[in-house]
């Protein structure tokens, strides 16, 4: 975990389940533009395939990470947009592949009617604080 995120469990609240319900962070200000499942061709990966494009998602939004000099510990948001909410579970099978699970982010998951090709299972976005 980042020293400069923290994360809080206020009183009276339900525990998140997968999430923290506040994340503070001291440093730059990131935001990741919702990231669809096309590798660096423009290709979609894993048609029908919701964990598939989940793993692109996550790749994605690695690398957006990387180019603004965080990583997935510099997190303090995700929101996932999703054609079914049936498609959680693969979601959250990606998500676990890159995040501290002890010290997941804040986070939100939006059942949409579509996505702007109706290839699209889900897109994410990612909110992060960089220290310094």
């Amino acid at each position: 975990m980042a020293e400069h995120v923290k994360h809080l469990a206020p009183q009276g609240v339900a525990p998140g389940n997968g999430y923290s319900h506040v994340v503070l962070g001291t440093g730059t200000f990131v935001a990741i533009s919702g990231q669809i499942p096309l590798d660096e061709d423009g290709q979609l990966v894993g048609p029908g395939d919701a964990e598939a494009q989940a793993k692109q998602v996550f790749e994605n939004l690695n690398r957006c990470l990387a180019v603004a000099g965080a990583t997935f510990s510099d997190v303090v948001k995700l929101t996932f947009y999703v054609t079914d909410v049936a498609h959680l579970p693969a979601v959250r099978i990606a998500r676990d592949a890159y995040i501290d699970v002890e010290h997941p982010p804040a986070s939100s998951a939006v059942q949409v009617a579509a996505l702007f090709r109706p290839d699209l299972l889900l897109e994410v976005e990612a909110f992060a604080v960089v220290n310094g």
